[in-house]
């Protein structure tokens, strides 16, 4: 399995999304390498479908599917109290069992 961290330049999110990107693996005894990509065009964020930063992928699909159009932006995700920058640990463990 791939995995990838997508991520704009300035997104106070990115570093704290890889480590829970790391605690989740882990803690779903998940083996594998995440890949840390940095957009930095509208295209790119079209082309990869990207709906803002951080995006947490598996094996090219988006974990936390999204409606919105591509946009190079930072990304909120719904969490217990409302709006926030990055899914609950829960959540992405979630998100890593229920993909195809």
């Amino acid at each position: 399995m791939d995995y990838e961290l997508r991520i704009i330049a300035g997104c106070p999110n990115s570093a704290p999304a890889l480590e829970l990107f790391r605690q989740a693996l882990a803690a779903e005894n998940v083996a594998g390498h995440i890949r840390v990509v940095q957009l930095e065009s509208e295209e790119q964020a079209r082309a990869l479908s990207f709906h803002g930063s951080p995006s947490f992928i598996a094996d090219g699909r988006d974990l936390f599917p999204a409606a919105a159009a591509p946009a190079l932006t930072c990304r909120v995700y719904t969490g217990a109290t409302g709006l926030v920058g990055m899914p609950s640990q829960e959540d992405l463990q979630a998100a890593l069992r229920s993909r195809p």
